[in-house]
């Protein structure tokens, strides 16, 4: 598709244009190329450059851009009409009423994860772990479980992530949102020592290799694979997880895992033997969270 300019260069200067102009052009692009939401996602790459909140630009409609903000917003729009998430173009994603910094180096948090977070908050607050329970996030990617966790509950939190680079992204959002969290680069929980733990939480990779084709571009071009593809079959990281947290749990500890589509069964079946099972479902109905005590 041939790039498409947002508005003609007049002797050597970017031609004017407001505020209200730049979305509407910005939001028709996006709409002609396919892209979701285009009208939002013009507003937040504007707000994002102008360094704005979106209801600004409503009551500022007639402001004329700067040129460096008309540079960068119309950067923005040919990012994100290459496929680029609006995330990683801005840096930021919001996840449990707080402001995440993100990069292509970790998975964009998800809304769906929200709910993996409220199981475990629920439990690390039970009252039935006892002192200061410790709590560790497994492939915690940008630290937005960990982080929330810490923040929400009081826990002593970790974090282990195999990407030293993913580690970097979650340690600096512990240290810009106040969160005391600890990160340790190893694969999965191997660095992590016996009886260590209180619960185990984890948004594993999910998506069979076979699957690759099938992602929207924006995940499959964009987001680290090492944090999407678990195998053949999708299921190898879970089948590690349950094999090892019983090690790494203390007695009567907790595993708390996402769901991928389709594999609720499978999952349970991993744990068929731990004590107190629940599988909760996120708003739409689909089994989202998995959660079991340690077996004996």
């Amino acid at each position: 598709m041939a790039s498409r300019r947002l508005a003609p260069q007049t002797c050597g200067r970017i031609a004017a244009m407001t505020v209200q102009t730049a979305l509407l052009q910005g939001a028709r692009l996006l709409e002609e190329a396919g892209i979701a939401v285009p009208r939002l996602t013009a507003e937040v790459l504007l707000s994002h450059v102008m360094g704005c909140e979106r209801a600004y630009l409503y009551a500022h409609r007639e402001r004329e851009l700067e040129d460096p903000e008309r540079l960068h917003y119309g950067r923005g729009l040919h990012e994100r009409l290459q496929g680029k998430p609006t995330q990683y173009i801005t840096g930021r994603q919001e996840f449990y009423g707080r402001e995440f910094r993100v990069t292509p180096d970790a998975l964009i948090p998800r809304p769906e994860t929200e709910h993996v977070v409220a199981c475990a908050a629920g439990l690390l607050t039970s009252g039935g772990m006892g002192g200061r329970p410790r709590v560790l996030d497994v492939g915690c990617g940008s630290g937005a479980i960990a982080v929330t966790l810490q923040l929400e509950t009081g826990a002593e939190a970790w974090g282990a992530d195999i990407s030293p680079a993913a580690a970097a992204v979650a340690c600096g959002n512990a240290r810009r949102l106040g969160a005391r969290v600890d990160m340790v680069v190893c694969d999965l929980m191997e660095a992590i020592g016996p009886a260590s733990m209180d619960l185990i939480v984890s948004n594993p990779p999910y998506v069979p290799l076979a699957q690759r084709e099938g992602l929207q571009r924006e995940v499959r071009d964009w987001e680290p694979h090492v944090a999407l593809f678990a195998g053949e079959t999708g299921f190898e990281i879970y089948g590690r997880i349950a094999a090892d947290a019983p090690r790494v749990l203390r007695a009567d500890g907790w595993l708390v895992m996402e769901l991928g589509f389709g594999s609720c069964d499978y999952v349970a079946r991993l744990l068929d033997g731990w004590k107190d099972l629940r599988i909760e479902p996120d708003l739409a109905g689909i089994p989202r969270v998995i959660a079991a005590r340690v077996p004996n």
